[in-house]
């Protein structure tokens, strides 16, 4: 199969099992072994399993969509309701992607060569660049949900969060299968490439949720489609300045990834129920 990093042919687990899969990876929720599964601590084979990953997206997004919708129905504040569910998704995740996002900026733009920015990502240590990218996009976020809020209500706000979860980890999958990783010896490497068809699959999937969440909540469709082309604009720009600057993607790539993809999708629909 097109682009795989491991030997042996791919196993497909079925739906339910990669569902399960994609949620341990990408989430801090407890998922019971499955009949016929292996070990659970082990790397996933990512050359099928990201089919699934907009199902355990929604999954994983649900918490912080319910704590939008409560909050949205009590009639907290605006910023205050979008702040607990974007913390009710930080904590779902573990800040998966966050963390992603921060070593992304750090390295990307703190290093002045391929080897020393690779170096600056495998750091714990979050620098100046990484904590602009963190406070901004928690703003970000934040700032674009109490806006569909206010203008749509809580119904709509937790299904924008439903749909940007889907789609913007779809992105990421997409650029797993489109560049070639940075590093050898990295996480997005090991847990194998899945082919351009998976990644289709996968973004088919995710565009069939995010549609069905937004019409189910009355949001505009055309927001929607903005979030999308925004999303897809701000994925292959840093498609090009990874493979520009560090030869290609990595795992924190990935992250970043999903964070400017679920910014850009929150974008989308405030900036369509704001030109109302």
């Amino acid at each position: 199969m097109q682009g795989e990093s491991r030997q042996e042919a791919p196993h497909w687990p079925g739906w339910l099992a990669a569902t399960a899969i994609c949620i341990r990876f990408y989430s801090r929720l407890p998922v019971p072994r499955l009949p016929g599964e292996g070990d659970l601590h082990a790397l996933p084979d990512f050359r099928l399993v990201p089919r699934a990953l907009p199902l355990a997206a929604l999954v994983i997004a649900l918490p912080a969509a319910l704590v939008q919708l409560a909050g949205g129905l009590a009639g907290v504040n605006a910023y205050l309701a979008a702040t607990l569910a974007i913390t009710a998704l930080v904590l779902t995740t573990g800040a998966f992607h966050e963390d992603g996002l921060a070593d992304t900026a750090d390295g990307l733009f703190g290093g002045t060569t391929p080897e020393r920015r690779l170096e600056i990502m495998k750091d714990s240590r979050v620098g100046s660049y990484g904590a602009m990218a963190l406070g901004l996009s928690l703003l970000l976020r934040v700032t674009a949900l109490a806006a569909i809020l206010q203008a749509a209500g809580g119904w709509a706000a937790a299904a924008a969060i439903l749909a940007a979860a889907p789609w913007s980890r779809s992105e990421g999958v997409r650029l797993l299968a489109g560049e070639a990783a940075a590093r050898s010896s990295g996480a997005s490497a090991a847990v194998g490439r899945p082919a351009m068809v998976t990644a289709g699959i996968a973004s088919a999937l995710a565009l069939a949720l995010g549609l069905a969440a937004t019409l189910a909540a009355g949001l505009p469709p055309l927001g929607l489609a903005l979030g999308l082309v925004l999303a897809g604009l701000a994925v292959t720009w840093l498609a090009q300045l990874a493979r520009r600057l560090i030869g290609g993607q990595t795992g924190d790539i990935i992250g970043a990834a999903q964070q400017i993809s679920e910014i850009a999708i929150y974008c989308g629909f405030a900036f369509v129920l704001g030109a109302r």
